[in-house]
């Protein structure tokens, strides 16, 4: 599998890069995202095939349609370690809870930190260790958070070996619960870093960072946020164990309706479609943390002015029976205590 950059118009104008290359580089040269130049499709019969399989398995099927430089029994052992009932509470990694007949809740805060970027993050952690000891070499992970990656992303690095992480995040804006997560930890390899401003002011200096490649390779930088490709595709492998805890046989259906921020997540569930996965569609939930939902509707971004808003994370509901976007936001808005807000709909 070959990697280009967002950037590029096709796999010609640049040089393609192989999968551990934009694991520990993040973005591309061009500034552009890495992305694979061409996504694997699913048949039915690969789809039965996985159905009876363990999360852990199932990761391994996925991934390895992903990651061709890493030998297969390595790969293998680096999953069945990330994934196990000892990190997540749960041999199922990823328990479906029915809530009413056609509607389940996907969880996905089982994970030391409690949430959903545990489940990628965890993962990243063990495959950093392993290639740069491959390649005997040292990686110092910048990163940018308002909670939820931060704690992820430590909590996956510490006592990791060659890795060093450099957290940003807004100071007095993240949740005191979270603060407390990250700020307590005193693993020689964790800094965190507080900045005065917003996340986005955080999430620009990765990106400057990112984009001055003598300094980046200099310093030996990486990512772990959504840029890095690698956290995008160990996302994917829960939206087919939701659809398999969901349904009895591949001719059925499902709706994802998935809380967001930065449309990460439901990213991962786009892929998951685009690979052959039965989505009928990808339901996007915002509350007033809707400035991705206001560029994608007005063409302008009011990041720069954005006030301190409220975060949202959730996990994520699974629907096997058609439903109206408001109908699936008013369920999850109920359940979660919150008033509903703003629907935007990926097709």
């Amino acid at each position: 599998m070959k990697y280009i950059s967002t950037r590029a118009h096709s796999e010609a104008d640049q040089a393609p890069r192989r999968f551990c290359d934009i694991l520990l580089e993040g973005l591309a040269p061009d500034g552009g995202l890495y992305l694979p130049a061409a996504y694997p499709r699913i048949d039915a019969a690969t789809l039965a095939r996985w159905r009876p399989l363990s999360y852990a398995d199932m990761a391994f099927e996925i991934l390895s349609l992903y990651i061709d430089d890493i030998p297969a029994d390595d790969l293998r052992a680096l999953v069945a370690k990330t994934y196990t009932a000892e990190v997540f509470g749960t041999a199922a990694i990823v328990p479906l809870k029915p809530l009413e007949p056609g509607l389940y809740l996907e969880a996905l805060s089982n994970g030391p930190t409690l949430a959903f970027k545990d489940m990628a993050m965890q993962l990243l952690g063990n495959l950093f260790e392993y290639e740069l000891a491959r390649r005997g070499q040292a990686l110092n992970i910048l990163g940018a958070t308002s909670g939820d990656t931060g704690s992820a992303a430590e909590y996956a690095m510490r006592g990791k070996k060659g890795v060093a992480v450099f957290m940003l995040s807004p100071k007095g804006r993240m949740s005191p619960f979270q603060q407390a997560q990250m700020f307590s930890l005193q693993d020689a390899n964790i800094h965190n870093i507080a900045i005065e401003g917003v996340f986005d002011d955080c999430q620009d200096i990765v990106k400057a960072t990112s984009n001055d490649l003598e300094f980046k390779r200099r310093h030996k930088i990486g990512t772990v946020n959504s840029i890095n490709w690698a956290r995008l595709l160990a996302q994917v492998v829960y939206y087919f164990a939701g659809y398999f805890q969901a349904t009895k046989g591949n001719g059925e259906a499902v709706d994802f309706a998935v809380p967001s921020g930065n449309f990460g997540n439901i990213c991962a569930g786009h892929v998951a479609r685009m690979m052959g996965l039965p989505i009928r569609q990808l339901v996007l939930a915002t509350n007033e943390n809707n400035v991705l939902d206001e560029f994608f509707r007005t063409g302008t971004s009011a990041c720069a002015a954005a006030p301190k808003r409220t975060k949202l994370r959730a996990p994520r509901w699974t629907s096997r029976r058609p439903r109206t976007s408001s109908a699936l936001c008013s369920t999850c808005w109920a359940a979660m205590g919150t008033a509903p807000a703003r629907c935007s709909r990926m097709s």
